[in-house]
């Protein structure tokens, strides 16, 4: 029996039997790993809540020949409860989620990024640091950075002119100048474009300050960059409460 442990954060959970539970997590040195909690539903079960999506947990598992099993689980971060209660955190949490599970596809392949990411992210939201929307957003675009799409925002995507520039071409990769500008290509304010770096980057000062307007047009240019590069949409995206 091959055991070892790590740092996690529970992406999905589904029923496994009467008693038994199949989690999803992503890792911090085991990248995304699914295990079997067994007896975890029970009322009785010491470590049941603990295996609940967006729990951040130190957990021990052993490997199995093709689902590992839960053996040991203790809290590092308990913010189910926080965000299970507000339908704004939820759905910006579960958007969260489901993006990490979509962009680590590989089983048991190191994703130290995307895990320190995705755990940040959650902590913020649980402790609502910053609009729920905005924590979205942010985390979304530097997920997609750490995938290997990080958005332009300022010089050309395409051929690095130096920017601002006033069109924006999710296809492209971003902002785009005029003599790159495909057809169909965005024209967001200004503001929007300056508020989705300083998300990328980071800049909080600038997010926090902005305006609703540009915020929601901020939240449709990442939804599209975002189901242009996994692809096909993500259902829990849909949901998200954008006030």
């Amino acid at each position: 029996m091959s055991l070892y442990r790590d740092e996690a954060v529970v992406l999905r959970a589904q029923k496994l039997g009467e008693a038994d539970r199949i989690v999803t997590l992503l890792t911090r040195h085991h990248g995304k790993v699914r295990a079997v909690g067994k007896g975890v539903r029970r009322t009785s079960s010491r470590f049941g809540s603990r295996l609940e999506p967006f729990m951040l947990i130190d957990v021990q598992l052993y490997t199995g020949r093709s689902l590992d099993v839960v053996t040991q689980v203790e809290t590092l971060g308990s913010f189910a409860q926080v965000i299970g209660r507000d339908y704004g955190l939820y759905t910006a949490g579960a958007a969260m989620l489901e993006t990490a599970d979509r962009l680590v596809e590989a089983e048991h392949e190191p994703s130290v990024q995307q895990f320190v990411l995705l755990a940040s992210a959650l902590r913020s939201l649980a402790g609502r640091e910053h609009a729920a929307g905005l924590v979205l957003d942010a985390y979304l675009l530097r997920a997609l950075a750490v995938a290997g799409w990080a958005p332009s925002f300022i010089d050309c995507a395409r051929c690095g002119a130096e920017g601002p520039h006033r069109s924006f071409a999710v296809g492209s990769g971003g902002a785009v100048c005029s003599a790159c500008r495909p057809p169909g290509a965005a024209s967001p304010a200004p503001e929007t474009l300056v508020l989705l770096a300083a998300l990328l980057s980071g800049t909080w000062e600038v997010a926090d300050a902005s305006d609703e307007r540009h915020r929601r047009e901020g939240n449709g240019l990442v939804a599209a960059f975002l189901q242009f590069h996994l692809e096909r949409g993500l259902r829990s995206l849909r949901m998200v409460e954008r006030v």
